[in-house]
């Protein structure tokens, strides 16, 4: 799939998004390696910090539906420039879906693509947590 076409499925996402606060609509779309897109929207509530991101709604989605393997997430706002995730977001998608390639769209069409590891570089993970005991 050419990230151009995944970029359509996070325009798609961002129409639905809910948000009467803040009014920064986002869209996500997840490509899994079976191929499957799987697209969220960012929702917002009252108390922001209950909010959710449209990247972790798309993963999210992705992962409860079984996918476990991805390739690329792509992520667009109405701004006229390249939206990049917060930083809860670089984490949640570092943890489920690795070093993928990060598109970024703006709304007049341009694309960027960088690997997620340049968002986040030195990232947290599963290595630094100690081994369980047996």
């Amino acid at each position: 799939m050419k990230y151009h076409t995944l970029l359509k499925h996070a325009q798609a996402a961002r129409k639905r998004s809910h948000s009467p606060f803040s009014r920064f609509r986002v869209g996500a779309a997840v490509l899994a390696r079976s191929g499957k897109v799987y697209t969220g929207c960012n929702i917002e509530v009252s108390s922001y910090g209950l909010t959710m991101c449209a990247e972790r709604n798309a993963i999210f989605k992705a992962v409860s539906e079984g996918e476990k393997r991805f390739k690329a997430i792509a992520v667009v706002s109405d701004l006229d420039h390249f939206t990049s995730p917060c930083g809860a977001c670089r984490q949640v998608l570092m943890d489920l879906a690795g070093d993928i390639d990060f598109v970024m769209g703006t709304s007049d069409g341009e694309i960027k693509v960088m690997k997620l590891g340049q968002l986040l570089p030195f990232p947290f993970g599963a290595k630094d947590l100690p081994k369980p005991k047996s």
